[in-house]
């Protein structure tokens, strides 16, 4: 199956320019490391509330990178709540699971690393879009279920909580659309608690003017 953090780099890469949008690299990785801890939940393997998250089963999932951080949480003696678990992962493992799930999507055939030279001397990094697949799907199920009064599925919540967080929706709509989704978005962002401390780091981060680009 493929990972929230797969899924959020991919609505992230313009791919046009084979290059990810400029949201900065503190909300990069505390994007795709809440999509991490949001796949762990669904897998049973971790669950939380409001004062903690919970270790449910250390047992491997299978995929290295829900593995390393579900270790790290099953060899922590002390319980913390979902904020700190996602400033610590995120500190210690961001940049990783970046480069874990950049390389799935390669091995996957939906990217392809190309390296450039600027100037004879710069090197620049893109990955051309090889199967848009993945993309078209998960705007679908965004915008399926912010522009509907249906029950959504608890992955798609999931989904638009992270874009949410990271700023995704500001390029797959534009501000009027946005407005006409507000309330929507709203009643979205209650209902998963992953995804509401994610949305709550990033606004205090944004708010705090860090400018910081990846």
């Amino acid at each position: 199956m493929i990972t929230f953090a797969e899924e959020t780099l991919a609505l992230l890469l313009d791919d046009k320019t084979g290059t990810f949008l400029p949201i900065g690299k503190y909300a990069l990785e505390h994007a795709l490391v809440g999509g991490v801890l949001m796949d762990l939940a669904f897998a049973d393997r971790i669950d939380t509330d409001p004062e903690q998250l919970i270790l449910i089963d250390a047992a491997p999932t299978g995929n290295p990178m829900l593995d390393r951080v579900l270790k790290r949480i099953s060899e922590s003696s002390k319980t913390r709540d979902t904020a700190a678990w996602l400033e610590i992962i995120s500190e210690e493992q961001g940049e990783s699971i970046q480069e874990q799930a950049i390389e799935s999507l390669i091995e996957r055939g939906v990217l392809e690393r190309r390296e450039e030279k600027f100037l004879w001397v710069f090197r620049s990094r893109r990955y051309p879009m090889m199967d848009g697949k993945i993309q078209r799907e998960a705007r679908q199920r965004v915008v399926g279920v912010l522009f509907s009064g249906d029950i959504p599925d608890p992955r798609d919540i999931a989904l638009i909580c992270i874009a949410d967080a990271c700023g995704v929706l500001k390029t797959v709509f534009g501000d009027k659309e946005l407005d006409e989704v507000s309330p929507r978005l709203d009643q979205l962002r209650k209902m998963d608690l992953i995804g509401r401390e994610l949305i709550t780091q990033l606004s205090v981060w944004r708010w705090s003017g860090t400018i910081t680009r990846i």
